[in-house]
């Protein structure tokens, strides 16, 4: 068995004494030889965390009968405990959404051309052709579905068959990760709630300030010293879901508009790109709107 492949167990449950030893047992038991290990309690909710990664060729069993056996386990910790199960020997698979704005395509691109994100990016769709050239050059599909503009006097149907369109595209590849790197449309809630947290996307500013349009022209108006960028799961509360990471750039009262977007930009390929990574990594733990990330 490859020295390099990882089974991932990640657990969230009512926090109460004995977890992390009962866990720590149990890997021992089956001799489970543990490469990391991470832990959060969070006394205000009262709720446990935590992220173990195992060698796969320490275990005399495969990922599915560890499944098998942790699940007895994760049942000891009580009817709301959420846990997975992962291994690294099963490629992730994304697909991304964009409009125009290049800057968060090529640089995933680029990284995952360079081997850099551990994914095979099964698809881009646009809602313009703009980019269809480059991710072609890259060897992946290209889709153009088109939406209606905003003169359009159907444009409120429209948009609805143009989402179900993304959606069919979408859900053909059952990917791990949909990536809205830049999109620019509003997700709509239903798909939300069926791609619940799988749908990524980068908001260019430090959420919750300036939630929503024109982020920079508002950060701007505001004569902020800061700017950022933040690395999201899609939910139907625009620009509200959990949040994955974030990070900022010190801009000044000489900075115009377009200043602040160049920089942004920065920020933003960046957050984008850690945020994706920890989400196919699976360390990113869910609870209500907030998350926990073993880095």
């Amino acid at each position: 068995m490859d020295d390099d492949r990882r089974f991932a167990i990640t657990l969230a449950c009512p926090d109460t004494t004995g977890i992390v030893a009962r866990i720590a047992g149990f890997l021992a038991d089956a001799g489970g030889w543990i490469v990391e290990a991470g832990y959060h309690s969070d006394p205000a909710e009262n709720w446990f965390f935590t992220r173990q990664v195992v060698r796969a060729d320490s275990l005399p069993f495969g990922v599915d009968e560890l499944r098998d056996r942790f699940a007895e386990v994760a049942a000891g910790f009580g009817p709301e405990a959420t846990w997975r199960v992962t291994d690294t020997g099963v490629d992730k698979h994304a697909v991304l959404l964009v409009t125009r704005e290049p800057h968060c395509l090529h640089d995933l691109l680029g990284r995952i051309s360079a081997g850099e994100l551990p994914v095979t990016l099964d698809a881009v769709i646009g809602n313009h052709d703009d980019l269809g050239d480059l991710v072609r050059a890259h060897g992946v599909p290209f889709h153009h579905v088109p939406f209606p503009g905003r003169a359009d006097p159907r444009k409120e149907q429209a948009k609805v068959v143009a989402f179900e369109k993304v959606r069919q595209i979408v859900d053909d590849h059952a990917p791990d990760a949909i990536v809205l790197a830049r999109f620019m449309q509003i997700l709509p809630a239903h798909l939300c709630e069926e791609w619940a947290g799988r749908a990524i996307n980068i908001h260019h500013s430090f959420l919750p300030s300036f939630a929503g349009a024109r982020p920079y022209h508002q950060a701007h108006a505001r004569g902020v010293k800061l700017i950022g960028a933040t690395c999201h799961y899609a939910t139907a509360d625009l620009d509200a879901g959990p949040i994955i990471e974030q990070d900022v750039i010190r801009v000044d009262h000489g900075d115009t508009v377009p200043d602040m977007v160049r920089r942004g930009r920065d920020i933003e390929r960046l957050v984008l790109a850690r945020g994706l990574r920890w989400h196919l990594e699976d360390r990113v733990l869910v609870h209500g709107n907030k998350t926990v990330v073993f880095r």
